[in-house]
Order: structure tokens, then C-alpha cells, then sequence
């Protein structure tokens, strides 16, 4: 079973250093993502082709819209042998309507997320 975590649960872990893994599309974040110092962004469409890119040494926080994708996709990894994996209870929305930090179109959000994508 996947750890789940609150918004807030999340932030204190971002901040001590686990990695926020965006499974959304790479247009979803652009227009609407967690303002957190490092993301990666892995779209679940590419998730089964390139987990191996995901550090195994870090604590992973995966997280999409609503928390549905990041499920499926922690769940993977957790199968997979990543063992510091955690979900991010309600996703992306959930965060924001709790007040935490979003980036959202036209503030920058392209040049603080990193990207993996299929050339």
C-alpha cells in the first residue's frame, strides 16, 4: 500500500528534500503546478518507459490533478523498488485550495520545472 500525504504532510518533505514527481502532462503543469523548489515532471504516458530515470536514493512525492494518476503511478513504482514513494493526497488542486504555493501560466512555470520527454 502507497503512503498517502496531505498537502501540508507533502510541503514538510519537500522541504527537508524528497522530489515532487508530476505525472500530469507537460501542458497541464505548464498551466497550473506546485511553486516547490524541484519538480520533475514524468507524465504517467511515459511513466513505464522511464521510471529507471527516477533516483532511488530520494524520497519521491508523486502528484497529478486530483491524486488519481499519482496513485496508479506511485503504486507502480512502489512494485517497481521504489521504496520511499508517497502520493499526494488530492493532487495539485487540493494543495492549492489549501493555500499552499501554485505557479500557473505566465509566472514563470516553464523555467522552474525540469522536463522528461520523449525526443
Amino acid at each position: 500500500m502507497v503512503k498517502e500525504l496531505s498537502p501540508s504532510e507533502a510541503k514538510l518533505e519537500l522541504e527537508k528534500g524528497a522530489l515532487l514527481v508530476d505525472v500530469r502532462e507537460t501542458y497541464e503543469v505548464d498551466e497550473f503546478a506546485c511553486d516547490v523548489p524541484e519538480t520533475l515532471v514524468m507524465p504517467l504516458s511515459e511513466l513505464q518507459n522511464k521510471y529507471q530515470e527516477l533516483p532511488t536514493d530520494r524520497d519521491l512525492i508523486i502528484a497529478c490533478a486530483g491524486g488519481g494518476r499519482s496513485l496508479y503511478a506511485a503504486t507502480f513504482l512502489s512494485q517497481h523498488g521504489y521504496d520511499k514513494v508517497a502520493n499526494l493526497d488530492g493532487g495539485v488542486f487540493t494543495w492549492h485550495s489549501q493555500g499552499l504555493p501554485v505557479k500557473k501560466s505566465g509566472m514563470g512555470a516553464e523555467k522552474s520545472v525540469n522536463s522528461c520527454k520523449l525526443w
